[in-house]
């Protein structure tokens, strides 16, 4: 009680201590984040020149996109695509504001008429376009179905921008006209041409180790040309894998529970008809196989390759087996033997109804009806085969083939709709008859059968091979000590002496999602960029086969390449200006023999040399050296030029001037159907580059 009543005492003292305590743990939080601002970062994708991108609706488009992509798809495609669709959207419309463009009604009209003009809902009898229908339909789903009208408002938008966009990209355009001038220039480049003479000291006559290039060197060359050399935050890792693989023992008894099938057990005084005497092979199966029943006649190039002949070969009744493919293991029973055609040839008149599978919104008539107009139809092709074609071509709700007679061409059994392949392959060549599917009422007529050959059915029990609680065990174990071990020791070390191979990942991109031998794992990405981790920090991860120990190797923020890194790049330039500078000083003379003598090389010489194909013999593309000597008069000297492959000099032998033209439209033209098929990428792509882009998407993937 005496406690009691000294908390009560000090209940205001408490309450202070402990909003101190909440309040120093948030400002802790917020400091770690980069201040209160960053709040955003947790409920906004990015911001584009302060318009944000909210990231419930951009999250709501990834996984659309992500359904689009099928089962191949990642996350990181999918948020990739959306970026990169979002980013352009925002910059066009941002351009559009400023710029005032708008888009009329009757320009979004127009484009709906044209986009909808092959849309059988909104065309008349007559097949044109009809703007009453459109309203209707507008007005109908406005009123009873809020989710397609959402979509037909989305369409209208989608309209719209592609107008805008078509209007701002033809006002780019118009101003990136080619004048005559710059047609004469590009004339003047293709036609004019030059005879020369030169000597070339390469490069390659100074050794590389007898010139040295420092790190402070390629540090400050990097440094004035920063725009070149910018990269995106990178880190690099190592790792180690222990993979959940299946012992001896797994395998072993696996096999034993697989053989423990075939025959019958006595379990809760009830005997368990086994996989040798069972009639119901369909239910054994799926109540004992990890891969279901498959209804199919097989051919043996349909069989696995490694037990083909075995089991092809069995009587109805025998099981082949156990037997090993990758990690399973299966027992296979023979139930049916008959002899089948590898490829029937079929055709077909396709009847649907209201409600059968795929069936058009207009089509309107009953099963029943259907069915009637079916049997009509093959009352008629029986009495007379060559109206087949004919009434497929009038009649048939297939149009993938009704324009070709209902032909299906060949196909192998299994291929079609179960019912429809049952009939084609119990009926001989020439059978007509009616078949029921999802789809509807088929008119059927069996053409060629090819290559008759046995064709078995067969049940098989699958097993993957299950790992042991005490294989995990020992594994996780395994992987655990390694984890703690190498936090006291060194990494690669320690992989080396418990002969597990290590695995480097160099330059890993926030976005990225793929490690090479892990695959798509994202929170090995997240943990190695999160700004509470260092280098040297290791790591456990549980993947789907095991787990991965991770060490951060390298965490390099955004910025300049490294001098390592920009050494490949830059090493070359630099060595290359200090070449230029002993090979100018080595050279002595005036006359261009002279020069040549002095450095051991000869004097050469090219002819017909143009601007706009500036490659000398011996040298390759020269561009500068070309452009030197078109800006002398014959007989002259160009002096030095440090070119791609070495120091040049050159002596102007003449100018070949070609004719004027009257206009040089034509070669205006030339240049405007270079520059109009790049002009929408490279806006999108200067827009990009000008703008103030806070991109926060790591922080959701």
């Amino acid at each position: 009680m005496a406690i009691l009543n000294n908390i009560r005492k000090r209940g205001v003292f408490l309450i202070i201590i402990i909003a101190l305590a909440l309040f120093s743990f948030i400002l802790a939080d917020v400091i770690r984040n980069g201040g209160f601002a960053s709040e955003k970062s947790q409920t906004t994708i990015a911001v584009v020149n302060g318009e944000e991108i909210g990231r419930e609706g951009f999250m709501q488009q990834v996984e659309t996109t992500q359904r689009t992509l099928g089962p191949s798809g990642t996350t990181g495609q999918a948020m990739s695509r959306v970026w990169d669709n979002e980013l352009r959207a925002i910059l066009l419309s941002q351009e559009f504001e400023k710029l005032g463009l708008s888009a009329e009604k009757e320009q979004i009209n127009n484009a709906l008429r044209i986009n909808l003009a092959t849309n059988e809902t909104f065309l008349n009898d007559a097949g044109l376009f009809d703007e009453g229908k459109l309203q209707e339909y507008i007005a109908s789903i406005k009123a009873s179905n809020p989710t397609a009208y959402q979509q037909w408002l989305d369409f209208e938008k989608r309209t719209e921008e592609g107008i805008l966009q078509a209007s701002y990209y033809t006002m780019i355009k118009g101003g990136l006209r080619s004048t005559d001038a710059e047609g004469e220039l590009e004339y003047r480049f293709e036609n004019d041409k030059v005879n020369l003479q030169f000597v070339q000291v390469p490069y390659s006559k100074i050794a590389d180790e007898d010139v040295t290039v420092s790190d402070e060197e390629i540090r400050s060359y990097v440094k004035s040309h920063a725009e070149e050399f910018e990269v995106d935050p990178k880190v690099d890792i190592q790792y180690v894998s222990f993979m959940e693989t299946a012992s001896e023992e797994d395998i072993e008894d696996t096999k034993k529970n697989i053989l423990s099938l075939l025959d019958d057990r006595f379990e809760f005084n009830d005997t368990i008809v086994g996989f040798a005497r069972t009639n119901d092979n369909l239910e054994f199966v799926n109540a004992n196989s990890d891969v279901p029943f498959v209804d199919q006649w097989m051919f043996k190039k349909d069989l696995p390759a490694s037990v083909a002949d075995s089991i092809y070969n069995l009587a109805v009744g025998d099981i082949y087996g156990p037997y090993k493919i990758d990690n399973t293991f299966s027992v296979s029973k023979v139930i049916e033997s008959k002899q089948m055609p590898d490829s029937i040839q079929s055709k077909h008149i396709l009847i649907r109804y209201a409600g059968s599978f795929r069936a058009a919104s207009d089509v309107t008539r009953s099963k029943e009806e259907a069915k009637k107009l079916a049997d009509s139809i093959l009352r008629v092709v029986k009495r007379n085969t060559r109206k087949f074609e004919a009434l497929s071509a009038a009649l048939s709700e297939d149009s993938s083939n009704k324009d070709k007679g209902g032909d299906l061409g060949y196909n192998p059994p299994g291929r079609m709709v179960a019912e429809f392949d049952e009939f084609i392959i119990a009926n001989k060549t020439g059978t007509l008859g009616v078949v029921e599917t999802d789809f509807g009422f088929h008119v059927v007529g069996v053409g060629e059968q090819k290559n008759k050959q046995k064709a078995i059915k067969i049940a098989t029990v699958t097993n993957e091979v299950e790992l042991s609680e005490k294989t995990l065990s020992v594994n996780f174990a395994e992987a655990s000590r390694f984890e703690v071990a190498s936090q006291k020791g060194d990494f690669a070390e320690m992989a080396k002496t418990a002969g597990i191979d290590l695995k480097p990942v160099n330059k890993i991109g926030e976005l990225d999602s793929n490690i090479p031998g892990v695959g798509n794992n994202r929170s090995i990405i997240n943990w190695a960029f999160d700004e509470e981790n260092n280098v040297g920090d290791i790591k456990r991860f549980s993947i789907v086969d095991g787990y991965v120990i991770a060490q951060l190797t390298r965490k390099d923020p955004k910025g300049l390449l490294s001098v390592a890194e920009a050494s490949v790049t830059v090493n070359p330039i630099l060595r290359n200006e200090k070449k230029a500078k002993k090979i100018r000083e080595a050279i002595t003379g005036t006359t261009l023999v002279e020069l040549a003598a002095s450095q051991n090389v000869t004097v050469q010489t090219a002819t017909a040399v143009t601007m706009s194909a500036p490659t000398l013999p011996g040298a390759g593309a020269e561009l500068e050296v070309v452009g030197a000597a078109f800006g002398k008069s014959a007989g002259e000297l160009t002096g030095f030029i440090d070119g791609k492959t070495g120091v040049f000099i050159a002596k102007v032998l003449a100018i070949n001037n070609a004719p004027d033209l009257e206009t040089y439209a034509a070669y205006a033209n030339q240049l405007n159907g270079k520059i109009q098929p790049t002009v929408n990428a490279s806006v999108v792509s200067a827009l990009k580059s000008a703008a103030d882009i806070e991109d926060n998407r790591a922080n959701f993937f």
